[in-house]
This record gives structure tokens, sequence and C-alpha cells, in this order.
């Protein structure tokens, strides 16, 4: 069986996702809950994103998809495109035994790899922030929400819903989740 591809994302309400290489806000659960869903399996980033780290993210195996022949980071895997990141993926999840491949973006990488996608856990952050680099827009038929975490009403928090496909560094302290979602394809429905 295939390892199933999961998108991980925090969105503003206006669909931003990035602004200038990093992240328009800084909501520190949200990044706590990125490193419990992605800690020790594969991690599939484009160039820019990585970049943004400023690190490889330790206990990950993470695949760079770059066009730079050039580009080799240490701790971390390059891929020439979408295809072959997921190749390696693949074979990462079966050498570590995980059932999921997780894919960290940005725009390019989750546009590409959103037809493989089997999920999407997804915070929508509560800002509306200018940005260059954009989440893309799901057709809500082929996706079903499976989970929705509310946010508790301190600063900073998020809230969770899961989606699932239904064949479905700017910091800004006063950022908080409004909503987290999982989101699913219907059951037997195919992509």
């Amino acid at each position: 069986m295939q390892p199933e591809l999961v998108a991980v994302a925090a969105v503003a309400r206006n669909g931003v996702i990035g602004a200038d290489n990093g992240l328009p806000w800084r909501v520190s659960s949200d990044l706590k809950h990125f490193k419990a869903l992605t800690m020790g399996k594969p991690l599939i980033l484009g160039r820019r994103t990585f970049d943004s780290l400023q690190r490889p993210l330790p206990g990950r195996e993470i695949i760079v998809v770059t066009r730079d022949p050039r580009f080799s980071p240490a701790g971390a895997r390059i891929a020439r495109g979408p295809s072959e990141a997921l190749e390696v993926a693949r074979r990462l999840a079966k050498a570590l035994a995980v059932d999921e491949i997780m894919i960290g973006g940005g725009a390019e990488i989750f546009r590409a790899l959103m037809d493989e996608t089997r999920r999407i856990e997804l915070t929508e952050i509560a800002l509306e922030p200018e940005g260059d680099a954009f989440f893309p827009s799901l057709d809500m038929a082929q996706w079903r929400e499976t989970k929705r975490e509310t946010p508790r009403a301190a600063k900073g928090t998020r809230r969770t819903s899961p989606l699932s496909r239904s064949s479905a560094n700017r910091f800004d302290t006063a950022a908080s989740v409004s909503r987290k979602h999982v989101l699913q394809p219907p059951r037997g429905k195919a992509i």
C-alpha cells in the first residue's frame, strides 16, 4: 500500500501562505502542530520554502525540489521535480515504515502535488496579510471536512479542521488561528 500524501499548510483568510520567502506571521501553536505532524516522516519542500527555514528541520527526511543542479544542501535530499520528490519520499516512507508523506509547501509544490494529495491539514490564520505565495484554490466538491478544532481564546492558538479529498519572516504577534481543518476525499470516490 502506498503511503498517504498529506499537505500541511497555514493559510491566511486571503489565501496567503508566504511573503518574501517567509511566513507573514508566527503562531507558536501552529509551528508545534507542524512539527508533530511531520516528525519522523518524509517532508517535501520547495527550494524557497527550504531556504526560508535557515536550517534543516531535525527529525524529518527532507526532500527539496529544485531546478538548480548546483544546489546541494546538507541535511536534505534533492529532487529535480515534484514527481521525483514523490518517488524519493515513497522509498523513504517504506524504509522508515511510515504511512504518510508530508508536503510542507510552498505554493508551487502544493499545486503540483494536489492531485496526489489525500489529506490536507489546514490551519486558518485570522489575518489578511500581503503576500506573494498563495495556497491553491480548493474545489470543495472534491473535499470533505473530517475534523475541526476551534482555538482557545488566547492569541496564537489555532483551530484545526481536517479536510479530505472528496474526489477533497514577518511575525505578527496578534495572529491567531481561527480554525484548523482536516480535509479528505469522500470514501470510495476516485480522485
